[in-house]
C-alpha cells in the first residue's frame, strides 16, 4: 500500500500539491464554495470528452497518416509531425495533441529507422506555442478567457503576435535540419462509426459556441452528457479527472489567499505593473508550470494581456515549465530511455533559444 501511494504522488504530484495547498490554507481562512470556477470545470470536461471521442474513433490519426502518406523525406515528414500538432493543439489542448502525435512520430522512427529526437522536441514546443492562440488551446487560457470574460476578438488580438513568430521559429528549426529520403509504409486506421464521428463533430461546434458565449455552456453540458450517455457511456473513463480535482485545488487555495489581508495586499504591489505581472507570470511558470502559476496571480493583477502573454511564453523553458512537456518526455522515454539524457539538454536547448527570442520581442513591442 505505501508503495502505491508513492507512485500515485509520483504520478499526480501537481494533484497532491494543489490540495495540500487548498487543506493547509484552510487552517487560515475559511474556504467558500464561491471560489470554485464551475463554468470553467464543466468547459473542460465538455472538450477532453469529445476529443476522447475523436481518438477512439481514430479521426485524428487518420488525418495525421494521410497527410504523411504525402512525405518522401524527413523534412516533410517534419513539418507535417510538427504543424499538425501546433495548429491541433489550438483545437484540442497541447496535452492531447501531444499524446496523439508523438506516438505516432516514434512509430514512424521505428519502420523507417530514423532518430525522431528533435522532432519529438520540435512538436512538444509547436503543441504549448500553437495552443496559446486559442482559448481552449490549454487549460490558462481558458481560465484565463472566462475569469476575465475576454471578448474572443481581443484574445486573439493579444495572441496572434505570440503565433506569427512561433510559426516563423518553428519553421526555422526545421529548415536547418538535415533532410534525407526515405519511405515508410503507415497503415491507415480503421474509422470508427461515421454516424458517430458526425454526431461528435456536431457537439464540438457546440462546445466551441459555448466557449464564445454564443451558446449557455450549462446547455453544451447537457447535450454532451446525454449524447455520451446514449452512443458510448464508456467514454467517461477517459476523461482526466485529476486535471479537473488539480483545479478545484488551485481553486480553492488562491481563494484562500485572497481573504488573507498581508498576502493579498502582498501580491497586488507585486503585480501592480503590466511588466510586473509579465515577468512574475514567466518566473512563477518555470517553477510551477503555467496552469497554477496563473491561477495563482490572476486574482492578483488587472493586466490580463501580460499575464496571458507570460504563462503562454512561459511554457517555454524548463520541462515542467508546462506539464503537458511532461507527456512527451514520458512517452519517448519509455521508447528510448538510453536517449533520456540527450533528451533533456535538446529539449532544454531549444526551449530555452525559444524564450531568449520570445521574452524581449514580446515585452518590447507589447508590454513595456
Amino acid at each position: 500500500m505505501f508503495a502505491s501511494f508513492i507512485d500515485f504522488i509520483k504520478k499526480e504530484v501537481v494533484l497532491v500539491i494543489a490540495l495540500s495547498l487548498a487543506i493547509i490554507t484552510s487552517l487560515f481562512s475559511l474556504p467558500k464554495l464561491a471560489y470554485i470556477d464551475f463554468k470553467v470545470l464543466i468547459l473542460l470536461f465538455n472538450l477532453m470528452i469529445v476529443v476522447a471521442a475523436f481518438k477512439q474513433l481514430n479521426v485524428l490519426d487518420t488525418i495525421a497518416i494521410l497527410l504523411l502518406k504525402r512525405c518522401g523525406d524527413l523534412k516533410k515528414v517534419s513539418y507535417v509531425l510538427i504543424f499538425i500538432t501546433f495548429f491541433a493543439s489550438m483545437f484540442i489542448t497541447n496535452d492531447v495533441a501531444l499524446i496523439t502525435f508523438v506516438p505516432l512520430t516514434l512509430v514512424i522512427a521505428k519502420k523507417a529507422e530514423v532518430n525522431v529526437l528533435k522532432i519529438i522536441v520540435f512538436q512538444t514546443l509547436a503543441a504549448n506555442l500553437g495552443s496559446a492562440l486559442t482559448p481552449m488551446g490549454n487549460p490558462q487560457n481558458l481560465f484565463l478567457y472566462s475569469y476575465y470574460n475576454l471578448s474572443f476578438g481581443d484574445f486573439i488580438r493579444c495572441m496572434l503576435p505570440v503565433f506569427i513568430v512561433s510559426t516563423l521559429f518553428l519553421i526555422l528549426l526545421i529548415y536547418k535540419e538535415k533532410n534525407t529520403k526515405f519511405q515508410v509504409e503507415l497503415l491507415l486506421p480503421q474509422l470508427g462509426n461515421r454516424l458517430h464521428i458526425i454526431i461528435y463533430m456536431l457537439l464540438f461546434v457546440i462546445i466551441l459556441l459555448s466557449v464564445f458565449r454564443l451558446l449557455d455552456y450549462r446547455f453544451a453540458f447537457i447535450v454532451v452528457l446525454l449524447s455520451v450517455l446514449l452512443l458510448d457511456h464508456k467514454l467517461f473513463t477517459q476523461i482526466d479527472y485529476s486535471l479537473l480535482l488539480t483545479f478545484v485545488g488551485f481553486f480553492i487555495f488562491v481563494g484562500n489567499l485572497s481573504n488573507l489581508p498581508t498576502v493579498k495586499t502582498f501580491m497586488e504591489q507585486l503585480l501592480s505593473t503590466s511588466s510586473s505581472t509579465y515577468f512574475a507570470s514567466l518566473a512563477a511558470s518555470q517553477v510551477i508550470s503555467n496552469v497554477p502559476a496563473t491561477m495563482l496571480l490572476a486574482p492578483f493583477t488587472t493586466f490580463p494581456d501580460a499575464l496571458l502573454l507570460g504563462v503562454n511564453i512561459g511554457g517555454m523553458g524548463t520541462l515542467i515549465a508546462s506539464l503537458a512537456s511532461v507527456i512527451s518526455y514520458k512517452l519517448f522515454t519509455k521508447d528510448l530511455p538510453e536517449q533520456s539524457n540527450t533528451y533533456l539538454f535538446q529539449f532544454t536547448l531549444y526551449n530555452f533559444l525559444g524564450l531568449l527570442i520570445f521574452i524581449p520581442f514580446i515585452y518590447l513591442l507589447f508590454i513595456r
